[in-house]
Formats: structure tokens, sequence, C-alpha cells
């Protein structure tokens, strides 16, 4: 295919170029009607195709023009039979995977780490999941990927399972063997779905884990915004094989998605398209070479540690991203939450996450020498600022809890009748909501999960280094909000 075309970039250009009348939405027309200061800042351009779908655009609810054609050239790109355009995000891609395979009742297999809008689509297709604990890092303190052992034991104990999710690569950037889960759990007849958030680059350098298509996976939801170029809240989900219906997947994408598409997020879809099929490889081995300088110069910091191949071969680790930059502050006297605070504060520096012990930083198509140059001053002054005289940190990372039972499934718990309890007093009790860190947004706890005091400690520890602890209706997490006893249910 001719990956030089933006079929749906260009149509909107020459729709914008033929100045139309407009007495459809959005009622800015063309920025005509939007607040001056926005548009002077945003600029007429973007407006002009901020647009709907009329008949010269297409619909992505029923793909049959230059959606359809921008959607084929992704698809050929990404090495999919179908790729499906949203402007949800991964989560809608992620919800539309696990819906479109799961029905109320069916068992599907998910690592214990997975992203909070895993177990959203959990409850809103009525699914029972099946957990498998990812291998912990105890001296980073993270969670790596799972292992093949374990997920064919969950495969053998559960026969019933519609799918098995996997994810790669973690946020953190590891990676599983992908190729050899695929063929194991496609020996059982299921699809393998994949959340890929972290991984739009991995088909396009061999230098990088390999991505879920290339492994043979049957749907991966991949995150373009994050790291191939296009706007936030622009994704893919790609497909290929037979064991799961395209069609049931476009109904499902179609019901979680708004009617009123943007038009700005498709465009950045399809140029981010042709950027990657025409340069990505070459864009690609220039950040990861920027990648590799900036860690080996990290590396020699004092107090810093942010790991590389040696990590491969660890449980739950097969291969590792090295465009994702996970800090270490182990011989420091900083939090990683406090770490990402003092370099916003001092250097005008964001990271992507922070929690108790690291920070992780996204070298992307983006960068160069200048930024990362900036970034290894910062670290370097934060080193020179909290190195602890012991060379050993005064917080160790908090020890990643086990994860408790489940009394009910999630989509019981969460719409059983409840009630708010003191944090402290919530132990023994089954939560009724999530509770979460974000960035990543993996749960520490899933409606139906038993709350234990490991747990609440777990949570307490993130909160007193002042985490974004997210989640619960009480924004202060004092209280949470656990499934009632059944006295209390029945007197309701």
């Amino acid at each position: 295919m001719n990956h030089h075309n933006t079929p749906l970039f260009t149509a909107l250009m020459q729709h914008a170029e033929s100045d139309p009348v407009q007495f459809h939405i959005p009622g800015h027309k063309k920025g005509a009607g939007a607040d001056t200061q926005f548009r002077s800042f945003i600029g007429d351009n973007a407006l002009s195709i901020d647009l709907i779908n009329i008949v010269p655009l297409d619909d992505l609810h029923q793909p049959a023009g230059v959606i359809q054609e921008a959607e084929q050239l992704a698809a050929d790109a990404f090495a999919a039979d179908y790729t499906l355009f949203s402007v949800q995000g991964t989560t809608g891609a992620i919800m539309t995977m696990i819906m479109s395979v799961c029905s109320p009742g069916d068992r599907i297999i998910l690592p214990r780490n997975a992203h909070k809008s895993i177990m959203s689509a959990v409850i809103f297709a009525g699914a029972v999941p099946v957990w498998v604990n990812p291998e912990k890092d105890d001296q980073l303190g993270i969670d790596h990927g799972v292992t093949l052992s374990s997920v064919r034991q969950a495969l053998k104990n559960n026969p019933s399972a519609k799918a098995v999710l996997l994810i790669n690569p973690t946020y953190y950037g590891t990676s599983v063997n992908l190729l050899d889960m695929v063929e194991m759990i496609h020996s059982y007849g299921i699809p393998v779905l994949v959340d890929e958030a972290h991984g739009t680059l991995l088909h396009f350098h061999d230098d990088l884990p390999m991505s879920a298509m290339q492994a043979g996976a049957d749907m991966a939801a991949t995150s373009v915004h994050k790291l191939g170029g296009s706007m936030s809240q622009s994704s893919v989900l790609n497909v290929q094989g037979d064991l799961v219906d395209i069609r049931r997947a476009r109904t499902f994408m179609s019901m979680l998605t708004t009617t009123s598409t943007s038009y700005l997020l498709f465009a950045s879809l399809d140029t981010a398209r042709r950027q990657l099929a025409l340069h990505g490889k070459a864009l690609a081995e220039q950040t990861i070479r920027l990648a590799a300088d900036t860690r080996r110069q990290i590396n020699g910091i004092s107090g810093m540690y942010c790991f590389g191949e040696e990590i491969c071969g660890e449980s739950g680790v097969f291969a590792y991203d090295p465009t994702k930059l996970c800090i270490h502050l182990g011989g420091l006297d900083i939090s990683g939450f406090a770490a990402e605070q003092w370099l916003r504060q001092h250097h005008k520096i964001e990271v992507e996450l922070s929690d108790l012990k690291n920070i992780l930083c996204l070298v992307t198509l983006g960068d160069t020498e200048r930024e990362t140059g900036l970034l290894l001053k910062a670290l370097r002054h934060l080193s020179e600022t909290f190195k602890s005289r012991e060379n050993k940190s005064s917080q160790e990372p908090a020890a990643v809890p086990d994860f408790s039972s489940f009394s009910l499934t999630p989509r019981e718990a969460f719409y059983a009748p409840a009630e708010s309890v003191d944090l402290r007093e919530s132990c023994g009790r089954v939560i009724s909501e999530f509770v979460y860190v974000y960035p990543p947004g993996i749960p520490i706890l899933v409606p139906g999960q038993l709350i234990t005091p490991e747990i609440v400690d777990y949570i307490q520890q993130h909160i007193e280094v002042g985490l974004p602890v997210k989640g619960p209706e009480d924004p202060d997490i004092h209280k949470l909000r656990v499934v009632a006893l059944p006295e209390q249910a029945a007197a309701e």
C-alpha cells in the first residue's frame, strides 16, 4: 500500500479549503464562534477541521470511505488484518477487546497488574476474572510480566476460559516471551488479547521487543498517542486471525464511542501512521540510541540505577524496551514522588510517573540530546542534593502486598449494597470500588476483593508520601466503600 497517502487528513484539508457554509455542529463554525483567546492560541487551521461525520468525511461507526481507507493503511502498517481507530483512547480499545470475547459469566485470564480499564471492562461485561500474579521485583518495588507456567496452570484450572489478556510491555518497559506465550495459549483454542498501550514502536524496530501482531496475538490495543506521535486520546485496536469476530469488535467499539467523534484525532492517527510506516525504523533507531546513551550516563550518577539488558532473563522478563528509563533512587534520601515534585520545581522537568522509589522517563520520537541533556543535569543535581551518607535509601521500596482473595465477582461487588467505613476499619471487608495510583493506574484493590491489613498499610504508605491514590468516592481516602453486611443489606 502507498503509505505516503493520508486519505482522511487529505479529505479534511480539501474540505476546509472549499470553505463550505456550515449549518451543522460544532457550533464554533470553524472558530468564528470560539473564545477569541482560545482561537488565537489553537489557530484557525485546527478549528477548520474540527468537524463531524458528514458524508464527504465518512463515519467511524460504519466506515465506508476515507476513514475505512485510513484504517486499512494502518492495518498494513501494523501487520494486522484489521485496524479500528479509537478516539476513546486505549481504554476504549481495551474495553472493546474484552467485551467482544466475553459474555456475562465467562471467565477471562488476566494478570494482576492490569490497568483499571481492564477491570472496568470486566465489570461491564459481567465476566469472571481468573487472576495470574506477575513476577515481583523486590529490589525495584515493581511488577514485571507473568510466566508461561503460571498462565498454563491457569488455563488447565479453567478450561472454559474464553480468552487470555497479557500486558506487553509493562508500563515500566519489561516484556514477556510473547511468541511462546501466544503459541501456548492458542493450543487451547482461545484468543490472546494484548494491552499494548506502551508498545506503539515495537513493530517498527527489531531491537525492541516483539509486537503483539508479530507474535500472532489476536487483538492488541495500542496507544499511538503515547509513543507514536498522534494526539492524546487517539489509539488503535489491531485485529488478526479467525478466533475473534471483527464485526462484533466493531459493534462494541461503536457502542463505547461518542457519536461526535473528533476528526482532529482521526487526522493525527492518519498522519502518525504515515510517519511510522515511512520513517518508523529510522526514528525508532535514533530514539533507542539516545535512550541508551542517557541510560549509561544515569548509571554513572551516585544513588541511581536504571535497569537495562541485565534484567532480561529475570523471572517475568524476557526483553525490555530501552526507550523507557525506569530510574531507581535506591541510594537517595527521597521518594520517587518527592523527586518528581523536586524536578518540576527546580528544573521544570515533568516525568511520566513516580512511585515510592522510582521515576519513569520516556525517550520518544520528539526528543533530542538537548532534552536528555537537561534531564541528566537535573538528575545530577538531585543526586547531589539528596545523596544518603550511607549510600542507602532511608525509604526502601514498599513490598507489594500479596493479592487477597475475592468474595464476589467485580460486577457483583460493584453493584451490591454498600457502606462507607474508615480506611483502618475496612480490614476483613469486601471492597466495592477501585483503589489505584494513577499513573500507572494498576488497581491496588478491585471490587469484590478482600481488604487485608497489608493492603491498608500499602495504601497508607502511598498516601503519606503524597502519591495520587485515586478511585474511592472519598477523595481524601479516609473512607472506603465496602459491600454491606447481610443484615445491613436486608435493612436497606
